[in-house]
């Protein structure tokens, strides 16, 4: 078969082993070492965190906030930076000479139809944290906010750009990047998917091997960690739901009962499989999503929304380039006593950290999902598509907050400040005709988006921490059980504050992981330029290219 100048095919296994320089059998023999290494340091680290979390909430609390304001302080300019350059890379890659080779080789066929593969990349990336911020964002920004004059109407489009920017392309970039990586790694390469073989072969021979074990074990915290206090969070959401429909009070037994029970849904949705378990359960969350929006559009105040949507998507477009740079440098110039004291540390800064944080697994289940599609397809499916799924999502359960909001002064408003899962719950009750349906639609949803998000971070989970085999279902559905069990003990031992201090802990430590994610890109460049060169020498040579890449 000819290639074309954009097309290779796949040589990986061989290419792996010819970087590491190592036979089969030994190779085979030290990952599974190191793989031990990593799942021992990780419990120890894991256990030690929460142990210390528990027992001392206060101190870790204030050890965290100083993390925090540091972060904020001296580095907002590497965040803003960071962003810029993942929306820099996306769009050299979408557009540029690289767009057209295939994951997986030229004869590659996606697996997932495009319906099945939006909304699996959706539901693991974003959908429970839409669920919850899109209206709390937008009705605690309306007030004030950068950028947009305060004292008249700009300061509401204000709320919605800022939230449009924040859940949008820019953070859908982050992910798309770390997502390519990953997939050109696993695909085109041959190599595991796990962020230790994206960057290894760019360090010194001799430190490639502690150098991924450190690095494949910040992956795998970023993930316990994450996946647990979201679990936590996400069990306040739903109960918060219930309490709506119900009138039944939030308990401990009941947060319990719960876990155990959305532990079980994800128990059984990982043990069959991406394609019987997590493709049909995001699906029926793509499917009860646009139920949700189409009726809060058409019962609620359909032409105020409809005004809102046209006025504030051009108050983003229009000031988005004034959003990605802005660091608020008088605050940056005069310091901060504390990372409350700016507003980047409220929402920019630490929303980045959080994209940063989820990274690793949102972007390996992206990868994992995304064979046989080129390059420019995966990377504006996975950034341009979601971003105005978010807008619109945003545009319409945000914007029919705040009406209701503006019409019965401040309730909305109020129910968020005293808790910000109950926001989206008490906005439904104002919707005429469905708003109790929608109510028990949204606590649905809420259990589902979370599924399928821990669904696909036990399956990157299984990947990191048993590299050197197939991680089996069973291991899986151990995997879960961890993180229920890590998520009852930090609710019943440790209660909210503790949940959102380790949260806010694992992402403060995105700030290092980032510096991981700029080497993984640098090496994936360098990885296609090398690719191009063996190309072109195999084409010289009239040779296929597997034997190039054994020289």
């Amino acid at each position: 078969m000819t290639l074309s100048k954009n097309e290779t095919r796949p040589a990986a296994p061989v290419e792996y082993r010819a970087d590491l320089n190592l036979p089969e059998p030994q190779e085979d023999k030290k990952r599974r070492v190191d793989d031990v290494v990593i799942k021992a340091a990780a419990i120890v680290l894991v256990v030690s965190i929460l142990t210390f979390a528990v027992a001392v909430p206060d101190g870790t609390a204030t050890a965290i906030g100083a993390a925090r304001t540091f972060v904020t302080e001296y580095f907002t300019w590497f965040f803003v930076a960071f962003s810029a350059l993942a929306l820099g890379v996306c769009g050299w890659l979408a557009f540029g000479r690289f767009r057209h080779i295939r994951l997986g080789g030229p004869d590659a066929k996606p697996q997932y139809g495009k319906f099945a593969w939006y909304s699996m990349l959706f539901a693991c990336g974003q959908g429970i944290g839409l669920i919850f911020w899109s209206v709390a964002e937008p009705i605690m920004l309306k007030d004030e906010n950068p950028l947009f004059p305060a004292g008249s109407a700009s300061p509401v489009d204000g709320a919605m750009a800022w939230s449009y920017f924040h859940w949008g392309l820019t953070a859908w970039a982050m992910y798309g990047i770390v997502a390519i990586c990953l997939a050109y790694s696993h695909h085109n390469l041959g190599k595991k998917l796990t962020f230790r073989d994206a960057v290894v072969d760019i360090f010194p021979r001799k430190s490639r091997r502690g150098a991924g074990m450190v690095i494949e074990l910040l992956a795998i915290l970023a993930t316990v960690l994450g996946l647990s206090t979201s679990f936590g969070f996400a069990t306040l959401q739903f109960t918060s739901g219930i309490s709506a429909i119900t009138g039944i009070h939030a308990s401990a037994p009941l947060w319990i009962a719960i876990i155990v029970a959305l532990g079980a849904l994800t128990a059984g949705s990982v043990f069959f499989g991406i394609s019987k378990g997590m493709k049909r359960i995001s699906e029926i969350n793509s499917v009860l999503s646009i139920v949700l929006l189409v009726a809060v559009f058409a019962f609620g105040p359909i032409i105020y929304l409809a005004s809102t949507l046209s006025q504030t998507f051009g108050a983003f477009f229009q000031n988005f380039l004034a959003m990605s740079l802005w660091t608020d440098s008088g605050v940056a110039a005069a310091g901060i006593g504390s990372w409350q004291d700016s507003w980047n540390g409220w929402w920019t800064v630490f929303i980045w950290c959080w994209v940063i944080a989820f990274s690793p697994f949102v972007g390996a289940f992206i990868a994992r999902i995304s064979r046989g599609r080129t390059i420019g397809e995966f990377v504006l499916g996975v950034t341009v598509v979601p971003s105005l799924i978010v807008m619109l999502w945003i545009g319409i359960i945000g914007g029919a907050a705040l009406y209701y909001d503006n019409g019965t002064n401040g309730s909305i408003a109020a129910a968020v400040a005293e808790d910000t899962s109950q926001g989206l719950f008490v906005m439904l009750e104002y919707i005429p005709a469905v708003g109790t349906i929608l109510l028990v639609v949204a606590t649905i949803l809420v259990a589902t988006y979370y599924i399928t998000s821990l669904d696909s971070g036990v399956h990157a989970l299984a990947e990191f921490v048993s590299s050197g085999r197939t991680p089996s279902k069973l291991f899986r559905v151990v995997l879960v059980a961890s993180i229920v069990a890590i998520t009852v003990a930090l609710l019943t031992l440790g209660g909210t504050s503790v949940i959102d201090t380790v949260q806010t802990g694992t992402i403060i430590g995105a700030f290092p992981f980032a510096f991981v994610i700029i080497i993984m890109v640098v090496n994936f460049v360098k990885r296609l330029k090398k690719r191009e060169t063996t190309q072109v020498e195999a084409a010289a040579a009239e040779q296929p290219i597997e034997e190039q890449l054994t020289k």
